[in-house]
């Protein structure tokens, strides 16, 4: 057995657990062991149940009197034993969890550990944490579950972290001595080796041990992106030009005067970036970021009539096919009266002949389109797209200029890591006369009053959307909406007299195209979506986003699905349903009422949630996180610098192949969507 190993030939994991598995991703032993604890249950408070303080967190051991399964009125099983740890007998009680009764027997000695209470006048513990101790095991240390700082998991239904750590406390070690740590000394300097840290995350003596092990798998999660960006980087820019550009600023002035509305200042600054890149005789690579309606698309039209006049090509891509046309009308209507010719290249219409700038889906980066007259790729929502394109292109004998842009507010230090490879433009600003977007956190109370404001909006002539987090009912997350029973309840109970359309991710391109075409058309006055949307068509007449479950987005994502709305003249609304009513769950949503900007939102998410939980992070497309902490500016730094002093030293990592190989390995797993 390797780390390679699959799980499924692995003794005691048969095929029902490899099932529950693959829904973690968990495919491999390797998988497994970085399958890291995001908190820890602290039971080392070990002492006689006398000494403890009713409410107080505590661990016992003794003995079990009597053990047996209680059946209430509404079918419920409780399971209560009586324990005894040698000073006072109290009782344990376990929630449907009927075979206990054969796990555990009179007479057994346990370890057990959970909040002491009292009931009836009687001590009692409530779904306590239990492991069987031999007659003469009396040390804490001999224990997995109790007694210790206990790690748990992310889990789901059938997998619970007490089957997961034991499964770990068999596989590590087994396969300890194969876990080779591929950084050099000079980086690694104090932090744990890496077998160290893989050991003291599943089982910490304290948390400070925790802490540690934290600090350098997350260093490693870091480092191994910004060796790999700042590597691009370095590639990239040693490649030759297809075509070094003239910048004539006389002709891109007058082009920009004859536009039919001003740039902000916002948009001049971006433009001023992207020049300065294209009078470089090495390949611009930049993203450009901006929230919906900060006028992405009208600056790339000012670059690709810079690119026209140096006669070259621009080829744009899209991620989804209405997107290409959507972008096919509007830098058409700009470019058009400068003799621009504007081309289409997707699944159901290609026109590309005689094309200047040729719009499309990813069948864009074909070897026949790409040509040496292209002097310009743009990507519109990189992170849609896997890395793979921009692989293919690296492997050209010559580049074009490279643009990609952006809607989703990412934090400036999560996109200098992610996309450390490319130079980041912010459009910071909003054009002036933009309506804000009224945004309310609707209790449930109110529900009935948002319906009926819904119903009247759309009789008035506005189109609504319905956003949920879930496709279909998930059995794990009772509380979370789903698109297809949400959309089977509005249109029966709800709006029976109104029009009303589903959009989920399950559903082909073509049929996802087609909704969001009868949506445009008004055929359709609700649409209820899952958050498939949030990179989306512009509905002019859509007023109304409301988002079921709320509490179960980021920030910044919600930010991106209320950007939705608001598209044309009409006042707009985000109304913000949540099943929970926690204060501080509460408050984490409220601050959408007030702050509009999606990088304030995007910042406050990492501080409130933590870098994992932001959209774009936890699986980028590009490597997956699982425990960095990307609010970290000075790790984020110094795993940069290690990464660009690595790279001087050595630019091909020959002396290091360890590392080497890590990179490769992590190449192969970021596949094109």
């Amino acid at each position: 057995m390797d780390l390679k190993t699959p799980l499924s030939q692995v003794a005691g994991i048969g095929p029902g657990y490899i099932w529950k598995l693959k829904k973690l991703r968990l495919e491999t032993v390797e998988d497994l062991l970085y399958h890291f604890p995001f908190r820890y249950d602290d039971f080392s408070n070990i002492k006689p149940a006398t000494d403890a303080k009713i409410g107080e967190v505590v661990t016992l051991q003794g003995e079990i009197w009597s053990i047996k399964n209680i059946f209430t009125r509404s079918r419920k099983v409780l399971t209560q034993a009586i324990f005894n740890d040698g000073t006072s007998p109290l009782t344990l009680t376990w929630f449907n969890q009927s075979w206990l009764t054969k796990q555990i027997q009179t007479g057994d000695r346990l370890q057990v550990s959970g909040k002491l209470s009292k009931y009836k006048n009687k001590l009692s513990i409530m779904m306590p944490r239990w492991e069987k101790l031999a007659n003469d095991a009396l040390i804490p240390k001999a224990t997995l579950h109790t007694g210790k700082l206990v790690p748990v998991y992310p889990e789901t239904l059938g997998l619970s972290s007490k089957w997961i750590l034991t499964k770990i406390s068999q596989l590590l070690p087994k396969i300890a001595q194969q876990i080779i740590d591929p950084l050099p000394d000079f980086i690694k300097g104090k932090m744990l080796k890496l077998n160290e840290a893989i050991d003291k995350i599943h089982f910490p003596e304290s948390f400070k041990d925790a802490e540690k092990s934290r600090e350098r798998l997350g260093f490693d999660e870091i480092f191994y992106v910004s060796l790999a960006t700042a590597k691009a980087r370095r590639e990239w820019r040693e490649k030759p030009l297809v075509e070094p550009l003239i910048i004539d600023e006389k002709k891109i002035k007058k082009f920009i005067a004859k536009l039919p509305f001003k740039l902000t200042s916002a948009q001049t600054k971006v433009i001023k970036e992207v020049l300065a890149d294209l009078g470089q005789k090495t390949p611009m690579n930049r993203l450009i970021q901006g929230e919906v309606g900060s006028g992405k698309t009208v600056v790339t039209a000012v670059i690709i009539y810079l690119v026209y006049l140096n006669k070259l090509k621009t080829l744009l891509m899209a991620p989804t096919e209405i997107l290409a046309f959507q972008h096919f009308s509007t830098i058409s209507n700009l470019l058009k009266p400068f003799g621009i010719k504007v081309g289409i290249y997707t699944g159901s219409k290609k026109q590309v002949k005689n094309a200047d700038v040729i719009i499309g889906t990813h069948a864009l980066l074909s070897e026949k389109l790409i040509t040496n007259d292209v002097g310009l790729i743009i990507i519109d929502e990189q992170q849609r797209f896997g890395v793979g394109q921009r692989s293919f292109l690296r492997s050209k004998a010559k580049l074009p200029h490279f643009l990609t842009t952006t809607a989703t507010p990412i934090p400036r230090t999560v996109a200098l890591t992610l996309y450390g490879d490319l130079d980041l433009s912010i459009i910071d600003a909003l054009p002036v006369g933009r309506k804000e977007i009224k945004t309310h956190v609707v209790p449930n109370k109110k529900r009935e009053d948002a319906y009926n404001f819904i119903e009247k909006k759309v009789k008035e002539g506005d189109q609504v959307y319905i956003i949920t987090p879930l496709i279909e009912q998930s059995e794990t997350l009772q509380s979370a909406k789903a698109a297809k029973v949400e959309y089977e309840r509005l249109q029966t109970k709800v709006f029976p007299d109104l029009r009303l359309g589903l959009l989920h991710g399950r559903l082909k391109g073509k049929e996802k195209d087609a909704v969001m075409q009868d949506f445009k058309d008004k055929k359709i006055d609700i649409l209820v979506s899952t958050s498939v949307v949030e990179v989306g068509v512009d509905i002019a007449n859509a007023t109304i986003m409301l988002i079921e479950s709320s509490e179960r987005f980021g920030l910044a994502q919600l930010h991106q699905l209320r950007g939705r709305v608001g598209r044309g003249d009409k006042q707009s609304y985000c109304l913000l349903f949540s099943e929970v009513e926690e204060s501080q769950i509460v408050n984490r949503l409220k601050n959408m009422e007030t702050i509009h900007e999606g990088l304030k939102l995007a910042e406050l998410d990492l501080k409130i949630r933590g870098s994992g939980e932001i959209f774009g992070i936890k699986q980028s497309g590009r490597f997956e996180f699982k425990i960095a902490d990307f609010s970290d500016i000075h790790l984020i730094e110094s795993t940069k610098q290690a990464a660009n002093n690595l790279l001087t030293q050595d630019p091909k990592l020959d002396k290091y192949p360890y590392l080497k190989a890590k990179l490769q390995e992590l190449a192969s797993n970021v596949m094109p969507d």
